[in-house]
């Protein structure tokens, strides 16, 4: 298939909180969380967490075997360490010909260029973000805005619902977004659509009796749901032996996730950004139960490969060849 043509979903790091690596997490993945979406030829990688590590390694393969340099946009769902914590070792941010467009939401004055320079500082680490050899743009982004991507509007460009781009052009991505309060300090929503399709990211939120209505309305009709579930509902009310409450941490739970895609309807479901203290044996558990109450149900992984696109007639997953081993992904976390 043409790279114009494909419509792909790539998780990188499926954990929340912080990474978990070893024997335990090999097969579910021990990283934090990036998700990357390939449409149009276009890269958009979805947080920057450590997954975010072996994710700029394969960029940096591809660039190589296609003769091409690394351009992506980046965008940053907030701002909490888990979040951004795999940026300073991004590959291709060292690569003089990268070009990166980043995101994010500006709460509290805190915007993903001054949260990232405010990391990369010594003592912190010991390269400063303005360092960085890559071509770096940052702008802000608010509910109203659309981030449109591809030929017609010069490559990335940022606008509202009601520019002419948006009616005119079939083959544009279209980014929306959504604030979410639903997460200690707020967070985006985002969607991605193209070509009839829709991916849906809402990570680090909290349901809502009956559901959130207004991601509801954002995700309705996606092809797929990427959903916070990081509690099942035994930890969320702390009946989990030696675990606590998580109400009010700004989580859901795998049901507050089934429930979200059932009134959004949304034809697939991926569970997302799992307790750092559930193994794969957990997590089996789990996607044992989530099957029987919501068939179809995905629990995300390291690896795993959602298609979007024609040649997959219907949203199909597959593993690719770039992770190489669990044990090397989770190395790295």
């Amino acid at each position: 298939m043409n790279e114009q043509d494909k419509f792909v979903v790539r998780f990188w790091g499926v954990r929340g909180s912080y990474p978990t690596p070893g024997p335990t997490t090999v097969r579910y993945g021990g990283n934090t969380p990036c998700v990357e979406v390939e449409a149009g030829g276009y890269v958009l990688i979805l947080d920057a967490g450590t997954g975010i590590i072996n994710l700029g390694r394969d960029l940096l393969r591809r660039s190589r075997e296609r003769g091409k340099p690394v351009e992506a946009v980046l965008l940053f769902s907030h701002l909490h360490h888990d979040h951004t914590q795999g940026f300073p070792f991004f590959a291709p941010a060292f690569v003089p010909t990268t070009r990166l467009h980043l995101f994010g939401p500006d709460f509290l004055n805190s915007s993903p260029k001054v949260t990232l320079d405010t990391v990369m500082t010594p003592p912190y680490f010991p390269v400063r973000l303005a360092e960085l050899n890559a071509w770096l743009s940052f702008a802000t982004l608010r509910e109203p805005d659309v981030l449109m991507i591809g030929e017609s509007v010069g490559g990335v460009a940022l606008g509202s619902a009601n520019d002419p781009a948006l009616q005119s052009d079939p083959d544009l991505i279209r980014v929306r977004v959504l604030r979410s309060y639903a997460h200690p300090n707020g967070v985006l929503h985002y969607r991605i659509d193209w070509r009839g399709k829709s991916v849906v990211y809402a990570t680090d939120t909290e349901g809502y009796v009956n559901g959130d209505r207004r991601l509801a309305n954002f995700a309705s009709g996606a092809d797929l749901l990427i959903h916070d579930a990081q509690y099942t509902d035994e930890h969320y009310l702390g009946l989990a032996p030696g675990l606590p409450t998580t109400q009010g941490y700004g989580h859901s739970t795998t049901s507050i996730a089934i429930q979200a895609a059932q009134v959004s309807h949304t034809r697939k479901l991926a569970l997302f950004h799992h307790a750092p203290e559930y193994d794969d044996a957990q997590l089996d558990r789990i996607a044992e139960q989530v099957d029987r109450i919501h068939p179809g149900t995905l629990i995300a992984r390291e690896g795993m490969v959602i298609r979007l696109d024609d040649a997959a007639q219907t949203s199909s997953t597959e593993e690719p060849a770039a992770l190489h081993t669990k044990a090397q992904t989770n190395a790295n976390a």
